[in-house]
């Protein structure tokens, strides 16, 4: 059991500061399928990494996180998924950021992985149709855009529904006064 759990996929999300982790969070518990959210808010960076090549993850993590500032995030809009609705992220450095560590990793990348990037925080999935039409509707009529701050990196271990953290990787100068400090599951 313990080798098939170390082959795990790995899951790379970006960490957000407090503010934006609590509202982004309270919109997700509000309206996500209380029985489909198993985890906290979050914003994907890589969806698939190898469990079998954490250590080398994990160090190149903690290289890129020691020096790099602080990202810069606005939230300007939402966007209907289809089946749900979520937040969009404009962040140019958070793009070269992911980009930077896409090269690095290109040979392990899953094909979801490879696909284009459009950050998102997704507040509902798996809903009918008309359901998220409805949410979406109703939120973005009233939507204020709102700046935040990517404070680091949070790896997970995927676990076929649950999500266990493994590590955080603050980036230079932050002390996890954000998510960092109070994901629910950490």
């Amino acid at each position: 059991m313990e080798a098939a759990h170390s082959q795990a996929p790995l899951i790379l999300t970006l960490a957000l500061d407090a503010l934006a982790f609590a509202r982004l969070d309270t919109l997700r518990r509000q309206h996500f399928p209380p029985e489909r959210n198993l985890v906290p808010t979050h914003l994907t960076l890589f969806h698939a990494l190898p469990g079998r090549e954490e250590a080398a993850v994990r160090q190149t993590l903690r290289a890129l996180t020691a020096g790099s500032a602080v990202v810069t995030l606005h939230f300007p809009t939402l966007v209907s998924l289809g089946r749900g609705t979520a937040v969009v992220v404009d962040s140019p450095e958070l793009l070269a950021l992911r980009s930077q560590l896409a090269q690095k990793w290109t040979s392990w990348l899953s094909a979801q992985d490879r696909q284009g990037y459009r950050p998102h925080v997704t507040i509902q999935n798996k809903v009918t149709p008309a359901a998220a039409r409805q949410l979406f509707t109703t939120l973005v009529a009233d939507w204020q855009p709102f700046t935040a701050r990517g404070e680091g990196l949070l790896l997970w271990r995927y676990l076929k529904g649950p999500w266990e953290p493994i590590e955080r990787f603050a980036f230079a100068g932050v002390n996890y006064s954000g998510e960092l400090a109070h994901v629910r599951c950490w």
